[in-house]
């Protein structure tokens, strides 16, 4: 979660909200892959740190299945973002602040743990939780 907290300071150098992601591999160290959001700095809607982190390392993997690899992110992941984690077949999501607005991992919608999608992950919630939700009330507060 440090990695991805470190990553989530990228994303407000570029203006953005600080969400940092960190793929790691099987072995649970090492890094696949790691972002922040660059929405504003790219004009994409979809760059999330979590998408921008997935496509990443399925490049370095050279496969779209990312079975038995961890997504490591500073905020719930959003109904897409969601998406794309069941689609890369992640073995689990470990994310700090929960997003009670927007959330799809358990708060306002769990779509990664729907019974009805053929991949359900594991979810581990709240890790460094407060110094995530720090990062965003500090960022917003500022706006």
């Amino acid at each position: 979660m440090r990695l991805a907290l470190e990553q989530a300071g990228g994303a407000v150098r570029g203006g953005d909200v600080p969400v940092g992601a960190v793929v790691l591999a099987a072995d649970g160290s090492t890094v696949l892959a790691a972002a922040h959001n660059e929405r504003e700095a790219t004009g994409d809607p979809t760059a999330h740190a979590e998408v921008l982190a997935i496509r990443r390392a399925a490049e370095r993997t050279g496969r779209w299945r990312l079975s038995g690899c961890t997504l490591v992110v500073t905020l719930e992941p959003c109904t897409m973002c969601a998406g794309a984690i069941v689609l890369s077949r992640l073995d689990r999501v470990v994310y700090g602040a929960r997003d009670e607005k927007a959330g799809a991992a358990g708060s306002l919608w769990d779509v990664v743990r729907d019974r009805r999608l053929n991949h359900r992950p594991e979810v581990i919630e709240g890790v460094l939780a407060g110094e995530c939700a720090g990062v965003l009330t500090e960022f917003f507060r500022t706006r």
